[in-house]
């Protein structure tokens, strides 16, 4: 968890969040007022929320544009793989850590992958979060696993002689 996160206030403007994450090297920033979380904005929501609106961007304010609702925070009690098992069922990257109401950090998916000792959970997670339900209906690509034209090329031990 990156203790001692980054944020911003609501009445922040695009370009201010957008220049916080610049500095930084950061995709989120928890909105917060004091130390309360309020909301997140993502670099991605910069894009869609306030560049693809055709608004002029210093006059988009954090707080009209950041997720507010739903929010998903853990503690910093919260086991690994129930962070993780959150992460996968609402397809979200970057958790709030709140204790006592008070914003004390941020758990990305890469902290989950460096602390975790299951690298296939690992995996499993990022691809139930990367999955667009439009891209797939637009293109939905091979099936996962070894091509069929590859396995049947394969031969079993027994067919080798082994």
């Amino acid at each position: 968890m990156a203790e001692s996160p980054v944020t911003a206030s609501p009445d922040m403007n695009a370009p201010d969040a957008a220049g916080l994450m610049a500095a930084h090297d950061i995709g989120v920033l928890p909105i917060a007022e004091g130390d309360r979380l309020v909301g997140v904005i993502t670099d991605r929501d910069l894009v869609l929320r306030a560049l693809a609106s055709g608004k002029e961007p210093s006059a988009v304010r954090l707080g009209d544009i950041a997720t507010t609702r739903g929010l998903e925070t853990v503690t910093p009690d919260t086991q690994l793989a129930d962070a993780r098992a959150l992460m996968a069922a609402k397809r979200i990257r970057r958790l709030p850590v709140v204790k006592d109401g008070q914003l004390v950090g941020m758990l990305s998916l890469g902290d989950v992958a460096v602390a975790s000792a299951s690298m296939r959970g690992v995996g499993e997670t990022l691809a139930e979060i990367s999955v667009s339900i439009a891209t797939e209906q637009t293109n939905p690509g091979p099936d996962v696993g070894t091509p069929e034209r590859v396995r049947d090329r394969e031969e079993l031990p027994s067919e080798r002689g082994a």
